[in-house]
């Protein structure tokens, strides 16, 4: 699949509070029409890195290096106002939890509208066609009888629809998405998944897909950037990753998950742990992964390995090179 320049280009971002660092030089690149998965396990700074694109960073936390390019803006350079101006119209943000993102005392008309009226949108009639236009868009019917209704009156699945309706208010050019199927069933999962990967086609989207959901990576991702500890451990395209992963942590993922590794099954076969737990990205000097690596040199000990290319776009932050494939 061919694509057009980067549209968004982060490049060594750091994060970190006042007693550590969280994010360690992360650097990643979307263009338009691509999506990007962002997958690791929780805790990793999966979602420190979309709030920072976005500079949402909650309180006490600050992007201390490093670029975020946005059509060759830097956003992390510009005022709190110019910022305003971009969130929500032109890079858009899809929270975690759809049960929670929305205000229960404004109805879901309003909560749309809201968007519209923020970034200087016609108020009144035009303001009111656009929000059932969206509703229609996202798949949910009778947006007259919908306009009036509060969130409760939504299910799960529903009420997400509802803040993808809100992200794409403003036709951005950037969706960030934190986990857009967390608490919702299978079938819900895959219609919400078909509706942001129907979006990003129709509208040329770059898509920042954050997700620990391996089958998800599999069946809407074009790359997949995976992070661990707050670092990038590697980067490729799906098919490099499923048929040849290069870190022993990426390696790990695909051994503990049932849908991406063909002909396996729990009732046949144990899935692989991995041992332990995530360490902070500052907790120890050398590779953050050796705790639970059993594949580890005398040199992970002091060098925490940068990206490197090994050929094809495909990046790994392993000395070892391709270590731990999963069992075919």
């Amino acid at each position: 699949m061919a694509f057009e320049a980067d549209i968004l280009k982060v490049s060594g971002m750091t994060v970190a509070s006042r007693e550590r660092q969280l994010v360690n030089n992360v650097s990643f690149s979307i263009q338009p029409g691509e999506t990007l998965a962002l997958v690791g396990e929780s805790g990793c700074g999966k979602s420190l890195t979309a709030l920072s694109i976005m500079s949402l960073l909650p309180k006490g936390l600050t992007m201390t290096g490093g670029a975020v390019l946005f059509d060759q803006t830097d956003l992390s350079t510009l005022s709190a106002a110019k910022m305003a101006a971009i969130r929500g119209n032109e890079i858009s943000y899809i929270p975690q939890e759809p049960m929670t993102s929305l205000n229960p005392v404004m109805t879901i008309g309003e909560q749309i509208a809201e968007v519209l009226k923020r970034h200087g949108h016609d108020s009144g009639k035009k303001i009111r066609n656009r929000v059932f236009e969206l509703l229609e868009m996202v798949g949910i019917s009778q947006p007259g009888r919908r306009y009036g209704q509060y969130p409760h009156n939504f299910s799960g699945g529903m009420r997400q629809r509802v803040l993808i309706a809100m992200a794409m208010a403003c036709s951005p050019r950037l969706l960030i998405a934190d986990e857009p199927t967390t608490a919702l069933d299978v079938t819900i999962q895959a219609q919400v998944m078909d509706l942001i990967d129907n979006l990003r086609r129709t509208h040329s989207l770059g898509v920042l897909l954050i997700t620990h959901d391996l089958g998800v990576v599999a069946q809407w991702a074009d790359r997949v950037a995976v992070m661990y500890a707050g670092n990038l451990i590697e980067t490729s395209s799906i098919e490099d990753f499923y048929r040849n992963p290069q870190h022993p942590y990426s390696s790990g993922l695909l051994n503990a998950s049932i849908a991406s590794v063909p002909k396996r099954h729990y009732l046949t076969d144990r899935l692989s742990e991995i041992p332990g737990n995530v360490s902070s990205a500052s907790q120890m000097a050398g590779c953050p992964f050796l705790p639970r690596c059993s594949r580890a040199m005398d040199v992970c000990l002091t060098v925490n390995p940068p990206l490197r290319d090994i050929g094809h776009g495909h990046l790994t932050a392993c000395d070892r090179g391709t270590v731990m494939r999963y069992s075919q």
